[in-house]
């Protein structure tokens, strides 16, 4: 059976997700913040459901949902089960207090305030599934410092502080992007705490740590030849972004463009990807906010689709702009049909781009 694992996107959720991969052979992971984003991975998990069409579990850590949230995942489960014979279970397991009226009404909803989500699901998995002994020698402290940092114990365990250089692996970890690479984001996250989870034991492992955090970013990302952090993370996104390049690709007025959402860096990122592939003449990136930045290398005056696009403006290689109205997305696919939409308003006008030096 298939379980889809959904947890939050701070250092307590991805650690869930850090347990889990030890003990479920078949698991897709997702990772959400709080709000529209829960409802979207939710909408995802059970689109994916409903494709493969099989019997599956849904496991949710370290977020608590409302109880519309609840009452629609409910219904959406109950739905599947009576018109498509699909069976799926259902297990939550969280500590935010603010989730108490759907734990009160829902069975498969878990709620202990007194425990972080890790250590929650920690426990879960060794009275559902056990650990070999050389598992837990790891994992077991690893549980036991995120519990005491995220619940913010200080005097609980005297690791704490080791506990809290482990969270930058996830807020200062930005290199990927989580919505266009959603599991590259995640799997570089989870490699950085396994690696700072084996080094526990050591003295003064906090110190360690904060000094290794830049070499264990530089070893995930080379290959063979030695370099620079950013560069070596740029030629990883590049080889990311040709890896989907077909599902990504844009024309407007007979040039080829390369569409990306909150990839930021765009003067760097941009810039290696145009020269890696040549046969495109723009990529534009597009933030969340609506922010547009595009690059170009001689072959289109992008400030022109600025201008045209969102009344923006520039250099001809590099210019940007803020979409009117747009609405941030957790899909690419919706931010692309906001694009394209754009696009095609624009090209049912009379004009056609040149590039200018």
């Amino acid at each position: 059976m298939k379980t889809y694992h959904l947890s939050h996107i701070d250092l307590d959720g991805y650690s869930c997700q850090l347990i889990t991969k030890e003990v479920y052979e078949n698991i897709l992971f997702f990772n959400a913040n709080y709000g529209a984003e829960v409802s979207e991975r939710l909408n995802e998990i059970m689109d994916a459901i409903k494709k493969d069409k099989k019997d599956a579990a849904i496991l949710i850590t370290d977020l608590n949902l409302t109880m519309d949230e609840s009452k629609w995942l409910s219904k959406e489960v109950q739905k599947l089960k009576e018109y498509q014979k699909i069976t799926i279970s259902l297990q939550l397991l969280d500590h935010h207090g603010s989730g108490e009226d759907s734990a009160k009404k829902f069975d498969w909803y878990f709620l202990d305030t007194l425990r972080s989500a890790t250590q929650i699901t920690y426990d879960y998995v060794l009275e559902n599934f056990g650990l070999p002994a050389e598992t837990k020698a790891w994992i077991a402290p690893y549980v036991a410092i995120v519990d005491a940092v995220d619940l913010w114990h200080q005097e609980k365990h005297k690791a704490f502080e080791y506990g809290k250089v482990c969270m930058r692996l996830v807020t200062e970890t930005r290199k990927l992007n989580r919505v266009m690479f959603a599991n590259a984001d995640r799997n570089y996250k989870h490699a950085l705490l396994f690696e700072a989870a084996q080094m526990i034991p050591l003295d003064n492992s906090n110190i360690l740590l904060d000094e290794t955090i830049h070499a264990l970013k530089k070893n995930y990302f080379k290959k063979e030849k030695d370099d620079t952090l950013d560069n070596l993370a740029t030629a990883h996104i590049v080889e990311l972004l040709g890896s989907v390049k077909e599902d990504k690709t844009i024309y407007y007025k007979g040039y080829k463009g390369y569409l990306s959402y909150a990839l930021g860096n765009t003067s760097i990122v941009g810039n290696a990807f145009l020269t890696r592939f040549d046969e495109y003449d723009f990529i534009v990136d597009v933030g969340p906010r609506g922010t547009m930045s595009l690059r170009a290398n001689n072959k289109v005056n992008v400030s022109l689709i600025a201008k045209e696009w969102a009344g923006g403006g520039g250099h001809p290689n590099a210019s940007g702009g803020r979409i009117n109205g747009f609405k941030e997305q957790f899909r690419y696919d919706k931010v692309k049909r906001q694009i394209l939409n754009i696009i095609d308003d624009c090209e049912s006008r009379a004009g056609s781009l040149e590039y200018k030096a």
